[in-house]
């Protein structure tokens, strides 16, 4: 039985060159209520953790996920995935948002990891329905946000990553 798999090219340099001048960046002015890094053996897959914002219905939760990069980054978008449960996103599903791969018409060689960071949680505090979102109640959030901790605990790369968001 064959499967057709999307041929995987190597990052090129201007990639390559991009995300380590972002990562060099966004580790000098860091991004408010996220923490980020690349997987440390492939540079076209971050790891972020959006820290629950005060006042919001996620304030104390851990939502972990990745941003997966094309080859050719920044000249095509990312694709964007939630791991933590959150009542606001299917869990390990590409997310649709204007600065996702869903929508590469409406993408940006401008954008940067922290800017679609920053508009990734602002979509998540926000009510808009997109594919890949879903609807629950506020309580429901909150209980959701108190045990993403215990969640993301059980996953090995949030805590290879992560080790001091793992009390």
């Amino acid at each position: 039985m064959s499967t057709s798999k999307e041929i995987q090219h190597p990052p090129t340099k201007d990639c390559i060159s991009r995300l380590r001048k972002e990562f060099l960046e966004i580790n000098k002015n860091p991004v408010e209520n996220i923490v980020v890094c690349p997987h440390p053996e492939n540079i076209l897959e971050w790891h972020y953790v959006i820290l629950g914002p005060e006042n919001t219905v996620y304030e104390s939760g851990l939502y972990y996920g990745k941003l997966i990069f094309k080859y050719n980054y920044p000249l095509s978008p990312p694709s964007i995935i939630m791991t933590t449960p959150s009542g606001r996103f299917q869990t390990d599903t590409r997310l649709c948002l204007s600065i996702s791969d869903y929508h590469p018409e409406s993408w940006s060689p401008s954008w940067t990891v922290s800017s679609i960071l920053i508009g990734l949680l602002s979509f998540m505090v926000d009510n808009d329905s997109t594919l890949g979102s879903i609807t629950t109640t506020n309580d429901e959030k909150r209980i959701l946000a108190s045990k993403s901790a215990e969640y993301n605990k059980k996953i090995d790369t949030f805590c290879q990553l992560f080790p001091y968001l793992v009390e």
